[in-house]
């Protein structure tokens, strides 16, 4: 604290994980948000408003998901542990 009892300003390299990778306190909150989410007894009605409403909307979902995974780093973790077994 300063000497007129306010906090001091964070010096730019505090500031610095305040955004970007190493923004602990949005992570919290997402944290948080989420747990609240999953505790509310909203999930199940939430997955299912995302279903596929059509057979085409089932296959544009799935190009999508194709496509995303395409472009991660070695898919999904869960696989990833399987196949290195």
């Amino acid at each position: 604290m300063h000497k007129s009892g306010r906090k001091k300003a964070a010096s730019p390299a505090l500031r610095h994980n305040e955004h970007g990778e190493g923004n602990y306190k949005a992570a919290r909150e997402y944290d948080r948000a989420t747990e609240e989410f999953a505790r509310s007894g909203k999930v199940e009605p939430a997955a299912r408003a995302a279903q596929p409403r059509t057979a085409q909307e089932a296959r544009e979902m799935e190009q999508a998901e194709a496509e995303g995974k395409s472009r991660g780093k070695g898919g999904e973790p869960v696989l990833r542990r399987a196949k290195s077994r």
